[in-house]
C-alpha cells in the first residue's frame, strides 16, 4: 500500500495507472503543453507519454493545437461525470454507507442536505426498535443553526455568506441548549473546522442528541453531512466518543466514492 492510501499497481494495471496519472497531471495543467514538457512533470518517458497522447487523441479525450503542438485534454470527461451524475443519486451511494452506521452506533443514520437555507434529510436508516427511538423522515426540514448535519454546511461558507445567512434566517432559540449569541455559535463553527465533526447536544430538541461528519465532493465542498441521531440516555458522550472514529471514516469513505482528492 503507497502513503496516499492507493494500492500498489500490479504488473497487468501499471500501464493503466500511468495512464490516469498523465491525465490527473494534464487536469491541473492552467495552459496546453509540450510533449516534452508533460514528460519532464510525469517523470515518464517521452515515448510513453506520446503513446498515452495518441490513444486519448483518438477516443477524443486529448486534443493538439495545430499552431504550437501542445496537448490539452477536452471536454469529454465532463461528459462522463454528467453520466455518473445522473446515474446515481447521492442518497443511492450513501445508503450502504448509512447501513454500517446505523448497526455500528445501533442508532438511526442520517443522510442531510441544505435545501432552501434549511436542513433536509435525503436518506434515512431506522435504527434498531428500541423503547426510545428517535427518527427522522426522507423529506424533513430542520433548521441549520442547531443541527449537527447542519452546522457542517455553514461551516463551508464564506464569512460574508454567513453573515447573510445570519441576518436572513437568525438564530433562533429552540431549547435551552440553542447557541443564539452569534460570537459562540460563529466559536463553534471554528471548532467544528479544526476537530472535523460537529454536535447537536439537546439544541434542536430536548432527549435528542446527534453527531455527523461532513462529506466532500470532488470539488472539495462539504455536499452533505452522515448524521446519527438518537435518545440523549443512550447517546451518552461515551458512546459518542467510542463511535466517532467510525462516523468519520465512513464520511471519508463516502467523500471518496464522491472525487474527493483528500480522502484518497
Amino acid at each position: 500500500m503507497k502513503e496516499n492510501g492507493r494500492p500498489e499497481p500490479t504488473r497487468a494495471n501499471y500501464s493503466s495507472a500511468k495512464m490516469l496519472a498523465l491525465l490527473e497531471l494534464m487536469s491541473v495543467q492552467e495552459q496546453p503543453q509540450r510533449l516534452q514538457e508533460l514528460a519532464q512533470a510525469s517523470g515518464l518517458p517521452p515515448s510513453t507519454v506520446h503513446r498515452f497522447l495518441s490513444t486519448l487523441q483518438s477516443m477524443g479525450y486529448a486534443a493538439q493545437n495545430e499552431e504550437d503542438g501542445r496537448y490539452f485534454l477536452t471536454f469529454k470527461l465532463c461528459a462522463l461525470a454528467d453520466n455518473i451524475q445522473r446515474s446515481q443519486s447521492l442518497g443511492q451511494i450513501a445508503l450502504p454507507y448509512l447501513q454500517r452506521l446505523s448497526e455500528r452506533f445501533g442508532e438511526s443514520a442520517n443522510l442531510c442536505v441544505e435545501s432552501n437555507l434549511n436542513l433536509m434529510y435525503s436518506e434515512v436508516v431506522p435504527g434498531p426498535q428500541k423503547t426510545l427511538v428517535s427518527q427522522h423522515y426522507i423529506g424533513h426540514i430542520a433548521p441549520m443553526h442547531c443541527t449537527a448535519a447542519g452546522k457542517l454546511l455553514l461551516m463551508d461558507y464564506s464569512e460574508k455568506r454567513l453573515a447573510r445567512f445570519i441576518e436572513r434566517k437568525g438564530l433562533p432559540r429552540l431549547t435551552v441548549h440553542t447557541l443564539t449569541d452569534e460570537g459562540a455559535f460563529r466559536q463553534e463553527l471554528q471548532r467544528i473546522r479544526r476537530d472535523g465533526y460537529a454536535l447537536d447536544n439537546e439544541e434542536c430538541e430536548i432527549g435528542v442528541r446527534c453527531v455527523a461528519a461532513p462529506v466532500y465532493d470532488y470539488r472539495g465542498r462539504v455536499v452533505a453531512g452522515l448524521s446519527v441521531s438518537g435518545p440523549s440516555l443512550r447517546m451518552t458522550e461515551r458512546h459518542i466518543r467510542s463511535c466517532l472514529p467510525f462516523l468519520c471514516e465512513t464520511a471519508q469513505r463516502l467523500s471518496a466514492r464522491l472525487g474527493y482528492p483528500a480522502a484518497e
